[in-house]
């Protein structure tokens, strides 16, 4: 995967920034990534509810697929460059935004990957070239995901057609 985004970016990648679960995905496309440059930013994302990674306590999230409460086995702490702490909440309004406005359909994790993407480029700076990885869909969440666009009248207006 870290060979095609090196080839889609045309080699101009600022930073990577990805979630961690097992950290397969982190591991394998940031260590591939950094054969190219050396200079990308790595960038681990974690529920800020169990900041194992950074040296916190674990504790209950809902972020399905990351932060599993104790440090994974694949886990490389000298790979990244920093670990940012996003919670719950922050990763399923991110969600719950991609689908309502950019027709991307995605569960938490992505969510909590788009946040954390969006920290690096306000550190990086706007010419800065910052990738992820969308690990999930949004379709165990339907109903969730239903019920909030309802909420917000946009599943009425699809329904009135």
């Amino acid at each position: 995967m870290a060979q095609e985004i090196w080839i889609q970016t045309d080699g101009r990648i600022d930073g990577f920034v990805q979630s961690v679960g097992t950290a397969a995905s982190l591991r394998g496309i940031g260590e591939a990534l950094r054969c190219h440059n050396e200079r990308i930013r790595i960038v681990a994302v974690e529920p800020s509810e169990s900041p194992v990674l950074s040296g916190g306590q674990p504790g209950a999230h809902k972020i399905d697929g990351i932060g599993a409460g104790f440090v994974v086995p694949l886990w490389q702490g000298d790979l990244a460059d920093q670990i940012e702490r996003v919670s719950t909440g922050e990763a399923v309004a991110m969600a719950f935004l991609l689908a309502r406005e950019e027709g991307l359909f995605a569960g938490a994790s992505t969510g909590a990957n788009v946040i954390a993407a969006l920290r690096l480029a306000e550190q990086l700076g706007p010419r800065a070239t910052i990738v992820s990885v969308m690990c999930d869909t949004g379709m165990k969440y339907l109903r969730i995901y239903g019920t909030e666009l309802g909420k917000e009248g946009v599943a009425d207006d699809a329904g009135a057609r």
